[in-house]
């Protein structure tokens, strides 16, 4: 088999653009996202929508949608829009534009980003079932508990506790508890 040189190929990331028409502007649908935003888009949704061990399933279908936006197109949102991203997802999603901008994304880019999402919460909520999870867990945890446990003990004021015997043994009538 002949060896082929990559550079001979002289490939480029796809740049392509679609334009939608929005009233009177124009809104650019990126076709492709490199493989590093792509990982940022999922890592950031994955954490917006976490909510102790478990996903929100409603928070985890605007942010998803919300970072498409933010990184597939044109549009830009100031620091205090982006405040309330849950008002900018209703504005979104209600007036149909959100639909519009999906439609304009390479269906394939768009399944794929939303396949690889579905597949690291599946492996994390597995994973963090598993018994080598809980003591992974426990481990970690478990400096901060004994630093309590201890801080409990330096803590404990004797006098105080001698008083406290010494009512409970009033209120049974001076014999010991």
């Amino acid at each position: 088999m002949a060896k082929i040189s990559y550079a001979s190929l002289k490939l480029k990331t796809n740049t392509q653009i679609k334009e939608i028409k929005w009233e009177d502007k124009t809104i650019e649908v990126a076709q492709y996202l490199p493989i590093n935003d792509k990982y940022d888009l999922i890592m950031i949704t994955l954490q917006k929508a976490k909510e102790d061990i478990l996903y929100n399933p409603v928070k985890l279908d605007m942010y998803f949608h919300l970072h498409l936006i933010y990184m597939y197109t044109n549009l830009s949102f100031t620091d205090k829009q982006k405040e309330d991203e849950a008002k900018i997802y209703d504005t979104l999603e209600s007036s149909g534009l959100l639909t519009e901008i999906i439609k304009n994304m390479s269906e394939a880019e768009y399944n794929d980003l939303w396949d690889k999402l579905n597949d690291y919460m599946e492996a994390e909520l597995k994973y963090t079932t598993t018994i080598a999870a809980v003591i992974k867990t426990f481990i970690n945890e478990l400096p901060a508990q004994m630093q309590a446990a201890v801080d409990i003990v330096n803590n404990f004021d004797k006098e105080k506790f001698s008083e406290v015997t010494n009512f409970a043994k009033a209120l049974n009538g001076g014999r010991d508890i």
